[in-house]
């Protein structure tokens, strides 16, 4: 149930994101507000504030006015740097919501207005106006600093196409790609990105996937084939039907999962949600108590309610609200540059608690690529041994096939074929310049009489007859990626306690695989279905202690990405199925890629707690400050938006990775 959990978390973010449920819906807007016209307008604004601040200072020095001409020159700069805040506050009671910290700034910076027109009472004007100010200054820091992580991870979107050519009655005309519908023929130049995705209708080429899987080898492509937005075409021109809109489109998901990865709330941060939401009102009553009870007592109505008024200043927990959420936000950016993925705040959390990781072995481990690595000839020699078993299995797409022709390339000769037969699970069988030449299993030699012999080298073992009489066989073998055992090494090192291998091979094959990268446990022989049974073996295997990663490569991959506490799909970018069901994609086919997204999990949060505790420690420590009487609004607004400004700079640690 773990992985419907989270999706279920998601789903119920998202639908408070739209309803009002949401508590900081509306300072959600706020920041955005700040990063689209907004750093330069909040500049001005601070700046304009700042000086008309300082001459009401002056003014009040100067003159001898009554109380209230002095509060309208105060109130200038006080609305044009806090009228934002005042209208965000507003809002959020209209809407019943939960208060905020725009609340608490409005109620402790109107009481410091009000406060001077209570009798024996001094003026608080120009606190009033600089918590607001200092208040606006937090918010554009991090206004800034999320601006930034925004860009860090809109770097990734170079695979976002600019334009597209659309054919229509033999004319090209160039528009967006978001006004072509599915249906419509496009053409694309070499060099150009593919806009969308689609079928190949006429000409051929090679694409350069790295952008979408890091894999460097460029696809060739023709005729009826699927191409994908995001690649780039390299040679031939190409005329493709369109069978996605542009928002549907591989290239789109991509960049439509980074977006919303902020909406999938992680622990820490939907705990802060909360305890916003209980704290403040929590704040407001005890700030009410602390202004009327002692001035009953005492009769000093204005000492008490300006010590309320720094008791709701202090209490604000802006920095736990926005520098939690921004370091998460920070993390998965800084992941994205190194082309990880991760589709929200909470699977970062999970990343960061995997103890056990499973790998597919096949395209994960090991390059999914075969080639020969021996030859045993008996009846001819080697060179016509490959130049046969190439010819015969020239048409077949099975990978076996492509590694004996990949090994004899040279097809120009004089041979002539004829009387192909595949048999599905046994191998081919054709003529070749007349003699009957069979290449397969075991299996295949039996029926054909011919008797094979075993090989000790481990691999798929590729028979040869010639007219019934045993010619020889040729070894073919996966090559295990360069760096998988430096990856299993490298989760050891992060904290990682066991490491399996699961994969539909022969036993003796995954166990070469095993011992040469260092994999604690394998197991061979698996279907998919088994896949997932052995991962689930692992959750319920309470030793394992923490979470259960499983990362995978492809389509036949995708339940078991979504049965283990965190699926991490590898270089899976081609295909759609491992996409959706993984939370954390990575963007190449490096192994050693996961352990760097574990190091980078846990130094996010390690940072998240930092501010939390940096916060609270400061937080009550004025409180109790203020509480007594010894602390003044200065140092309640630096206790505030200092700690804010201090705990977003940690955070943008996160960035860099």
């Amino acid at each position: 149930m773990i992985h419907e959990d989270h999706h279920h978390h998601a789903h119920e973010c998202h639908c408070q994101e739209h309803g009002h449920e949401h508590p900081h819906h509306h300072e959600h807007e706020h920041h955005h507000h700040h990063e689209e016209g907004g750093a330069k307008e909040s500049i001005v604004k601070i700046a304009l504030a700042t000086v008309l601040l300082v001459a009401a200072v002056i003014i009040e020095k100067k003159t001898d006015w009554p109380v209230w001409a002095y509060l309208l020159v105060y109130l200038v700069p006080y609305l044009i740097v806090g009228w934002e805040t005042l209208t965000e506050a507003a809002e959020a009671i209209l809407h019943g919501e939960a208060m905020d910290e725009n609340f608490l700034m409005a109620v402790a910076t109107l009481g410091a207005l009000g406060i001077g027109f209570l009798p024996g009472a001094e003026t608080q004007f120009p606190e009033a106006v600089f918590v607001m100010l200092f208040f606006q200054v937090g918010e554009l820091f991090e206004g800034i600093a999320e601006g930034r992580s925004r860009k860090s991870i809109a770097h990734l979107m170079d695979i976002r196409p600019d334009t597209a050519h659309v054919e229509q009655d033999g004319v090209l005309s160039t528009v967006a790609p978001e006004t072509v519908a599915p249906g419509e023929i496009v053409v694309i130049q070499p060099g150009e990105k593919v806009p969308m995705d689609g079928i190949v209708l006429e000409g051929r080429s090679n694409l350069d996937t790295v952008a979408l899987t890091g894999e460097s080898v460029p696809r060739s492509i023709g005729p009826d084939d699927e191409i994908l937005s995001g690649c780039v075409n390299l040679s031939g021109v190409l005329r493709v039907r369109t069978t996605k809109a542009f928002g549907e489109s591989t290239a789109a998901k991509i960049l439509d999962l980074v977006e919303n990865a902020a909406e999938h709330k992680s622990k820490s941060e939907s705990f802060i949600t909360k305890f916003a939401r209980i704290y403040t009102p929590i704040v407001v009553g005890l700030a009410v108590l602390l202004a009327v009870i002692p001035s009953l007592l005492t009769g000093e109505w204005a000492t008490w309610i300006y010590r309320a008024l720094m008791f709701l200043v202090v209490s604000c927990p802006c920095a736990l609200v926005i520098s939690v959420p921004l370091t998460f936000f920070g993390g998965i950016g800084g992941a994205s540059r190194k082309g990880i993925l991760v589709k929200g705040a909470n699977f970062l959390d999970t990343l960061s608690r995997v103890r056990t990781v499973v790998f597919d072995k096949t395209g994960t481990l090991t390059e999914g690529v075969f080639e020969v690595t021996a030859v045993h000839p008996e009846l001819i020699d080697e060179k016509e041994l490959l130049h046969l078993a190439a010819h015969v299995e020239r048409h077949s797409t099975h990978p076996i096939a492509t590694a004996l022709r990949n090994a004899y390339p040279n097809e120009q000769d004089d041979c002539v074929i004829a009387d192909v037969v595949e048999t599905a699970g046994h191998g081919v069988i054709a003529t070749v310049n007349g003699r009957r030449v069979a290449v397969g299993n075991e299996k295949l030699m039996k029926r054909e009489g011919a008797l094979s012999h075993p090989c000790e080298l481990k691999g798929t073992i590729v028979h040869v007859s010639i007219d019934g009489e045993y010619a020889g066989h040729i070894v073919i073998s996966d090559r295990v990626k360069a760096d998988a055992a430096e990856a299993v090494a490298a989760l050891h090192r992060a904290g990682v306690r066991r490491t399996v291998m699961l994969t539909g091979d022969q036993p003796e094959i995954a166990a070469s695989v095993a011992s040469a990268i260092g994999i604690d446990s394998f197991h061979a022989g698996l279907l998919p279905a088994d896949k997932v049974a052995r991962v689930e073996a692992l959750l319920t295997d309470h030793d394992t202690a923490g979470a259960v990663a499983f990362v995978g490569d492809g389509i036949n991959d995708a339940p078991v990405l979504a049965r283990a506490d965190l699926g991490i799909a590898m270089g899976a970018l081609g295909s759609d199925a491992a996409i959706e069901a993984a939370d954390v994609v990575l963007m190449d086919d490096k192994p050693s890629k996961v352990a760097e997204a574990v190091r980078i999990a846990r130094r996010t949060l390690r940072i998240a707690r930092e501010n939390m505790f940096f916060a609270i420690g400061v937080k009550v420590l004025v409180l109790l400050l203020a509480a007594f009487g010894l602390a003044t609004l200065w140092m309640a607004v630096f206790a505030d938006v200092g700690v804010t400004v201090l705990a977003v700079l940690n955070a943008m640690r996160a960035l860099k990775v």
